[in-house]
């Protein structure tokens, strides 16, 4: 009976060993990865490879890093944080990395609160602001959040936006199942008293449906989504809310620093726009540098044909007015697309501030892939017949699976299309997002 309790032992042990070797051979191949991304110019939409497009479970995209840093310092030029000498196989990482999608170890060394290099361009600094600016309503929604990146996005939120144009910080939590996120959660809050609502679902709605049930409960002027895993930079909400000032259809949205998800390490995002491909995956493109020859040089207004997701400014009123999110689709996925073609459709404009920056952890997520994938087959496919017209068909010669899949009732946001009067999407190609080419078959 004793060999047999070594033999099992023994099984046990060698299994382990195995799983940690596979999970430290894929960590350090992504590490990898990440360290070679940073030595390259971003790619053109066009040039990415293949299976690389084939990878849709971010939930903002991975942001390109500049050329200058390195993913094994820290952005101040100090130690390494993680180094090829990190212990992969510790239980807290894997559990971490499992469960949150991020190095949970270094989130909680680093603490509520802390500095993060200001990756504005020097010509922002000296831009100038309007005295008087719309208010803004923060929505940030969060399930399962790693206790500690949720208090960074919450307290950098609350130390660098000045307090006369924040109305509030609404925080969704959608059905989390922590403990840490319940009353523990609601104890540190008490700082920041007055400015912070926190409202919890009584059943698990999705990112869609929690950014809803936040936005009908805020009271300022402009609506500002977050992840609940960013870090606001310096001076971040003044310029989404001066452009939204002038022109109360301009949707805008922060240029997107990287935060890397073993690391932590914050890294600056070179100047790009969001795009997307056939398969109606989001991908960075690249902005050229004569596109911003102009006077304002670097800190020239990005005309976007989409946004990645998760972090963009609207007026409150205007939101409503075009229909707010397809409330029938489901978790989340393709919202950020369905959103941007219905704002350049139907009268709206959508620009990338490059003076405005929010760090984003890139978090890499293994729970509810499957999920996941189902849910954004199904809203993909709900854009798609609302919005593509006779272009559905270039979806669908990438995708001739998703076919027969049903995507519910559509009548209203059809409906919804008429009534707000918006063009075709022949004209979007041809006006906003040119360079997404059919491929011959449509031609």
């Amino acid at each position: 009976m004793r060999n047999v309790t070594v033999l099992c032992l023994l099984c046990g042990t060698l299994t382990l060993g195995i799983l940690s070797a596979l999970l430290y051979v894929h960590l350090h191949h992504d590490h990898v990865s990440n360290w070679q991304k940073k030595t390259q110019a971003p790619a053109s939409i066009w040039k990415l490879d293949k299976k690389l497009q084939q990878q849709a479970i971010h939930s903002a995209g991975q942001i390109p890093r500049s050329r200058t840093m390195s993913s094994l310092y820290q952005s101040d030029g100090s130690k390494p944080i993680l180094n090829e000498n990190f212990n992969y196989s510790d239980p807290e990482f894997l559990h971490g990395i499992l469960l949150y999608g991020l190095n949970t170890i270094i989130s909680k060394s680093l603490g509520n609160q802390r500095d993060v290099p200001d990756t504005r361009d020097k010509m922002c600094l000296k831009k100038r602001y309007p005295a008087r600016l719309p208010t803004a309503s923060i929505v940030i929604c969060f399930h399962n959040e790693e206790f500690n990146t949720l208090f960074r996005t919450v307290s950098s939120v609350m130390t660098l936006t000045p307090h006369q144009i924040l109305e509030e910080v609404i925080l969704v939590d959608d059905m989390s199942e922590f403990d840490d996120l319940k009353e523990k959660l609601d104890y540190p809050l008490e700082m920041f008293r007055g400015k912070i609502k926190v409202i919890r679902t009584t059943k698990r709605e999705g990112l869609i449906r929690a950014r809803l049930i936040g936005a009908a409960r805020a009271s300022g002027d402009v609506l500002v989504f977050l992840d609940s895993h960013c870090e606001v930079n310096r001076v971040w909400l003044e310029p989404l809310l001066s452009a939204i000032a002038k022109d109360r259809k301009m949707v805008v949205c922060p240029m997107v620093d990287s935060i890397d998800h073993l690391t932590l390490n914050y890294y600056p995002s070179p100047i790009v726009r969001g795009a997307f491909n056939w398969h109606l995956q989001f991908v960075w493109d690249t902005v050229f540098s004569y596109e911003m020859d102009g006077p304002e040089g670097p800190t020239t207004p990005i005309r976007s044909p989409a946004m990645s997701g998760g972090i963009f400014a609207i007026s409150r009123h205007y939101f409503n007015e075009i229909g707010q999110y397809d409330k029938d689709m489901n978790l989340w996925g393709a919202e950020n697309l369905e959103l941007s073609l219905r704002i350049w459709m139907c009268g709206g404009q959508l620009f990338i501030l490059p003076c405005s920056r929010v760090g984003h952890v890139d978090r890499h997520i293994v729970q509810n892939v499957t999920q996941v994938l189902k849910a954004l087959r199904y809203n993909n496919l709900r854009l798609v017949h609302v919005w593509l017209d006779e272009y559905k068909e270039q979806f669908f010669l990438q995708r001739p699976d998703l076919k027969s899949i049903r995507y519910g009732n559509i009548s209203e946001r059809v409906e919804l299309r008429r009534r707000l009067g918006c063009k075709s999407f022949q004209w979007y190609l041809d006006t906003v997002f040119p360079e997404l080419e059919p491929s011959l078959e449509m031609k």
